[in-house]
């Protein structure tokens, strides 16, 4: 049956002229069909740049609707439509004017993990491959309103020693990690080096070996001469870093680091959408066009 699927996805892929674009945390099955697999950032390129006439996103809302955006014209499918982001969800388009009015002249830096809504209301947008050389990219002298998520921003504080303004938002799979759970794989593992997603709370990035995004981890541990890593961030990221890594021992940060809504998108709801060209994403025109000069601004400038 999976088999069939497969060449059916192949065959209907091609009959409509369609890429099919991954998130690292997807299963394993939709990472070996895509066309191209990343993070956010290479994610966003990858759509902005593609010939394709239509885009099929394996990955959650936020990130659908982002090719939307960058391709107006195109048909962009995301195979379940309950894939969302929580983390998105905790700031909203008013809310973020109201605290725009609070601080005028301000620079809105949103990542990318909000709504098109959001990205409209917002200046520049980021990832975490990028947030850093975001906010060194604006002028000291203005005022830096970070959403949503608390976690990167107080990482870029740390690292570059800006002041910004966070909002409490976060991503709740990453922020549940305790680094008391992180010192009990030490344990087990008392020669692996701790690597992080900057999704993490604090007390996490603080303390570990490296913080970097899932780009960002996947080229650490290709250049490392180390050979054991302790992962924290979701589960779906191993099957990448296990193919691209062969000779490493990769352990998960803590027992449970999983995503449901990542984990929305099977073969067959793939092979359903391209069928029936289904789960189609649109973004009102007026917030597209906003939101693409920040996600624009956050293209240009590199991780």
């Amino acid at each position: 049956m999976l088999a069939e699927l497969e060449q059916y996805v192949l065959r209907r892929k091609k009959e409509i002229n369609a890429v099919i674009l991954a998130h690292f945390y997807q299963l394993p099955e939709i990472q070996d069909i895509a066309d191209f697999v990343g993070d956010s950032l290479q994610l966003a390129i990858q759509a902005a740049s593609t010939q394709a006439q239509v885009i099929v996103f394996c990955g959650v809302n936020f990130m659908a609707e982002s090719a939307k955006i960058l391709n107006p014209d195109k048909t962009v499918l995301l195979p379940d439509i309950r894939a969302g982001c929580p983390m998105a969800d905790m700031v909203g388009a008013e809310a973020l004017r109201k605290k725009k009015a609070e601080y005028p002249g301000a620079v809105v830096v949103c990542y990318v993990n909000s709504s098109a809504e959001v990205k409209a209301e917002s200046d520049i947008c980021c990832t975490s491959s990028n947030a850093l050389n975001v906010v060194r990219s604006i002028p000291e002298d203005r005022t830096v309103i970070f959403v949503p998520d608390k976690n990167l921003g107080a990482y870029i504080q740390s690292q570059t020693g800006r002041e910004m303004m966070l909002w409490e938002g976060y991503c709740p799979i990453h922020h549940a990690l305790s680094w008391a759970e992180v010192e009990k794989q030490k344990e087990l593992h008392p020669q692996a080096q701790v690597v992080v997603h900057p999704e993490c709370p604090p007390e996490v990035t603080r303390r570990a070996d490296a913080v970097r995004s899932t780009a960002g981890i996947l080229e650490y541990l290709r250049s490392s001469n180390g050979a054991e890593f302790i992962i924290g961030t979701e589960e779906g990221f191993l099957y990448t870093l296990q193919k691209n890594c062969p000779g490493k021992k990769l352990y998960l940060a803590r027992e449970s680091f999983h995503c449901p809504d990542m984990k929305y998108i099977t073969l067959e709801k793939l092979a359903g959408s391209l069928e029936k060209m289904e789960q189609q994403v649109e973004v009102p025109p007026e917030i597209s066009r906003r939101a693409r000069r920040s996600l624009e601004r956050m293209i240009e400038i590199k991780g």
